[in-house]
């Protein structure tokens, strides 16, 4: 019987061979992990979407869910994970779509490891967000200034090697013409952002600041909420953490007033392989 038993399953294996399949594609489905919240996971799902792996309901566009799949040919299981901590959940997973600044802050390298990575879309460039009517004070624009500097885009080219990416157009020399740095000297600019690169970033705008005699207080926050919560209730002067689709979405649940006063860069969104190290295995190529 056991002879029996191992010339079936050598007939199989051999079988198996010259149909070209291997281990990985005769897996029945792949779960895939995706930010939880709203535009992150449209974000996602944009990406695989471009990548072939799922269709969207015509229209879904930015508010799409995982309801609004059309399609699914390669049967994923989606898991929708808090955008923090999808990177803690990546070996547990096939693939995981992450963004940018919370695999740096992982350790990992989104040009190096990424599968596949979503084109620089200025729709999700990371902004200035400062509580609506505040977006022309002088502390505003001071920190705009220093942002939007040659120094600042120089640093974001040189430290992240496409990871993150720079969209501003013209930099400057940090300064404004129109802010008197004068009355500003000695006052302090507070700022809510996550580590990386939105902190590390800021340190540079912090240098500028400096110069001028103005000290910039950057906080660290490693949630999505808590920023524009500081911000909206006058704790904290401005973040510098999120996209405009996400700042909008967040003004309408919350009733919140914050509105945009500069757009800074852009993380490209990825998709990792955790359990799978290659996307032609979910295609079976």
């Amino acid at each position: 019987m056991k002879k029996i038993f191992a010339l079936v399953l050598a007939l199989c294996m051999l079988l198996c061979c010259f149909a070209g399949c291997t281990k990985e594609e005769a897996k029945d489905s792949f779960i895939v992990a995706v930010p939880n919240d709203t535009t992150n996971e449209a974000r996602a799902l944009m990406l695989l979407e471009d990548l072939g792996l799922i269709t969207l309901k015509e229209g879904a566009g930015i508010a799409a869910t995982i309801l609004d799949i059309e399609s699914n040919p390669y049967n994923i299981e989606f898991r929708e994970v808090e955008a923090a901590q999808i990177p803690n959940v990546l070996q547990d997973v096939d693939y995981a779509v992450i963004n940018s600044n919370y695999a740096i802050s992982a350790g990992m390298n989104p040009v190096e490891q990424a599968l596949a990575q979503e084109g620089a879309a200025s729709a999700y460039a990371n902004i200035v967000a400062v509580k609506s009517g505040n977006e022309t004070s002088d502390k505003t624009k001071a920190l705009v200034a220093a942002l939007e500097s040659k120094d600042v885009a120089d640093y974001i080219a040189n430290t992240y090697g496409g990871s993150v990416v720079s969209v501003v157009e013209e930099p400057g020399d940090g300064f404004a013409a129109d802010v008197d740095y004068a009355a500003l000297a000695g006052q302090t600019i507070t700022v809510a952002a996550s580590p990386a690169p939105h902190s590390e970033i800021l340190e540079i705008a912090k240098t500028i600041l400096a110069t001028k005699e103005i000290t910039l207080d950057i906080r660290e926050f490693t949630d999505y909420v808590q920023p524009n919560t500081v911000v909206d209730n006058g704790e904290i002067d401005a973040n510098y953490f999120q996209h405009l689709p996400y700042l909008e979405d967040f003004n309408a649940e919350n009733g919140t007033a914050i509105v945009s006063a500069a757009a800074i860069h852009v993380e490209p969104m990825g998709i990792y392989g955790g359990k799978q190290a290659s996307l032609d295995t979910i295609k079976g190529e």
